[in-house]
């Protein structure tokens, strides 16, 4: 990429932009966390979408990671990722043929919660002459997808079982609901019911003759507790590598590593800055933005095409062409709206990758 080698001042902007030394130490605490907790780590690349990075935490000890769509995982396989878990349902015929036909360059598990996509997914299996790996969701508070703890999850567990073209590897929940929770022994509690039920649903499927050789759970946002807690095998957090301002509130105590560079396109008043990043760059809705080096910020507001920073005092400091580094939102919101992540050391681009992973829905 004509970037590589320019000073980070050079980037045109919009332009997202990754600080390696700190995405490289986070990854490494991450690592060395699950490794005192005794957990894999398999994390999630939903909000990464950059094969280079999914690399970094292989290298770094991961076990495989972890995708949210068919889509992204043909790409991550197409990288030469060879261990992938969709935590999601593939349900349709073009899918789950999809998702046969990559089952041979790699092995790809995939979660499901019915009977009815249990069968489709054997059948296109079987047809195929491969066998896919199967996780049971478990819906332990979310209340989005997944059967219920118990016994319902076993009998889908033994009709996996007695189906051709699929193998019960195991159990899969997301404490996530517990991130509604401010008071932290009151989320301490509900991760603790959640990984309970799920430990004790593992334990009903070991006794019943079924082998459970996956629990996964844990995101970034129960990272602290989630893998010390009896009974889970494998953590899912991503996106804690690059510590956005969402993450810093759920509590990660890492380095902010992922920033968007702006630059400033009007001054209309002494208390207002206008830049080059509105929220097709750095979207809304989410935590917002944090600019660098900007004093008595009062307000962030994003249209379109426009950052709008208000003051609640003067400025005459700011001048129109300057950049302004913020510390990313929501990073799960912000990196696929990007064609490219730039890796910087030392203030120089050393790296130019393409995001991958964007776009891919299906």
């Amino acid at each position: 990429m004509s970037e590589i080698g320019l000073s980070k001042n050079e980037l045109d902007t919009p332009a997202l932009w990754v600080d390696l030394d700190r995405l490289d130490r986070n990854i490494s605490q991450l690592a060395a966390h699950f490794k005192s907790a005794g957990v894999n780590w398999r994390p999630h690349t939903k909000g990464i979408k950059v094969p280079a990075i999914a690399h970094k935490l292989l290298a770094a000890g991961a076990i495989g990671i972890t995708c949210a769509k068919l889509g992204e995982a043909e790409v991550m396989v197409a990288a030469g990722i060879r261990d992938i878990l969709i935590a999601n349902q593939i349900v349709g015929q073009q899918k789950v043929t999809r998702l046969a036909n990559l089952r041979p360059h790699a092995d790809v598990k995939v979660a499901v919660d019915s009977r009815e996509n249990v069968a489709e997914i054997g059948a296109a299996a079987s047809a195929k002459g491969v066998e896919v790996g199967v996780v049971v969701e478990v819906n332990t508070g979310m209340e989005r997808a997944g059967t219920a703890p118990g016994q319902p999850t076993l009998d889908l567990a033994r009709l996996i079982h007695d189906t051709p073209g699929v193998r019960f590897r195991g159990l899969m929940t997301w404490e996530g609901h517990a991130l509604e929770a401010s008071d932290p022994a009151i989320k301490r509690q509900h991760i603790e019911k959640s990984i309970n039920l799920v430990a004790e649903t593992a334990q009903l499927c070991r006794s019943d003759g079924l082998p459970v050789e996956i629990v996964s759970a844990g995101g970034s946002g129960t990272y602290a507790i989630t893998p010390f807690l009896p009974g889970v095998t494998e953590i899912e957090a991503g996106g804690a590598i690059f510590c956005d301002q969402t993450y810093q509130g759920w509590g990660v105590d890492l380095e902010p590593a992922l920033f968007i560079k702006c630059t400033v396109t009007s001054r209309p008043a002494p208390t207002r800055i206008i830049c080059d990043g509105g929220f097709k760059t750095l979207p809304r809705g989410f935590a917002a933005p944090k600019p660098l080096g900007v004093a008595h910020v009062k307000n962030i507001a994003l249209s379109a095409e426009h950052g709008i920073i208000t003051l609640d005092e003067p400025d005459a400091q700011v001048k129109i062409g300057d950049a302004i580094d913020f510390v990313v939102g929501y990073g799960d919101a912000t990196v696929f709206l990007h064609d490219m992540m730039y890796g910087v050391r030392n203030e120089i681009v050393e790296t130019a990758w393409i995001v991958q992973g964007r776009g891919k829905l299906r």
